[in-house]
């Protein structure tokens, strides 16, 4: 598997993905923001991610209406076919981060294709924190 550094880059513009009139009625367009909830959806549920934690810029964009379930997600058009997405991440204490990492990029990368008909150059994970999920136990 190769390596792929990310290259995120804060970028308040938003666009849409569109297809080249794939269909005889007209054009679709996929937005960023559902290409954006289906990586959240699938991150979410992948075991040993614990949530998807938003930088400064996604604190003030909840201010004015970014709705949660584009924090810590960015996605980014590498050139008309392609796109790269970038997830931060919190894991649970205790996975190997290199192995939950790797199956998140894969299972992102599957769902929005899968769903959007879009290829995915990349998905890039940065791990911004671990957390120990478990309950206490008395005495600890």
């Amino acid at each position: 598997m190769t390596e792929q550094a990310g290259h995120a880059i804060a970028d308040p513009r938003e666009f849409s993905v569109a297809e080249p009139s794939g269909s005889e009625f007209g054009q679709i367009n996929i937005h960023n923001n559902v290409i954006a909830i289906i990586a959240h959806e699938t991150a979410k549920n992948m075991p040993g991610v614990v949530e998807l934690q938003g930088s400064l810029a996604d604190g003030i964009a909840g201010m004015i209406g970014k709705r949660p379930k584009d924090k810590g997600i960015r996605v980014e058009k590498e050139n008309e076919e392609l796109l790269t997405i970038d997830l931060a991440v919190v894991l649970e204490y205790g996975v190997c981060i290199p192995d939950i990492c790797v199956q998140l990029q894969s299972s992102v990368k599957e769902s929005v294709e899968s769903m959007t008909g879009k290829k995915v150059f990349a998905v890039n994970v940065v791990v911004q924190g671990i957390r120990n999920t478990g309950t206490k136990t008395e005495g600890e």
